[in-house]
């Protein structure tokens, strides 16, 4: 069994990821939400929510209409115990661009997640840059994650090498 890490020193103007809580918290966000695919903006909009869950950096959902035609239902399907069963989407960009399973959402959230309904959410590292709140965001390591780090956090986070057991 592996323990839990030593919480990274937590600056002003700074949260642990260690404080989200479990189950995760679903919150609104009053900060503009930027994603550039492609070398075109395909989202851009302030209704933003996010997800805070232990360890994790937070993970944020947009309306599925900001994106307009920048996404097509993809392949596959996952669950999330708290969330409940969630499909991907392929993102295009401009020039022909696609990122296949760079977007998700769950399209019958469990209770207590119902705002996610109509809500989806981008793996950052997967797009050109995606920005919050004027800040250009760094993904969550380890690529399977969704989460967006920013300068606003403290760690460490869940993804890097050896933290499958957080």
């Amino acid at each position: 069994m592996q323990l839990r890490p030593v919480p990274d020193p937590v600056r002003p103007g700074q949260e642990s990821v260690w404080d989200y809580p479990r189950p995760p918290r679903v919150e609104r966000v009053h900060k503009r939400a930027q994603i550039d695919f492609g070398g075109v903006r395909i989202a851009d909009t302030d209704d933003v929510v996010r997800v805070l869950e232990t360890s994790h950096p937070p993970v944020y959902y947009l309306p599925i209409v900001a994106f307009g035609d920048a996404l097509t239902l993809g392949e596959g399907a996952s669950f999330c115990e708290f969330k409940g069963g969630a499909r991907y989407f392929d993102v295009h960009g401009g020039g022909g661009a696609v990122a296949v399973r760079a977007a998700w959402n769950y399209p019958h959230p469990m209770p207590g997640y119902e705002i996610l309904d109509d809500r989806v959410a981008v793996y950052a590292g997967e797009m050109d840059r995606c920005i919050l709140g004027g800040e250009v965001v760094e993904p969550q390591p380890g690529g399977f994650y969704g989460g967006w780090v920013t300068k606003d956090l403290a760690g460490p986070f869940k993804g890097v090498p050896g933290s499958m057991g957080w």
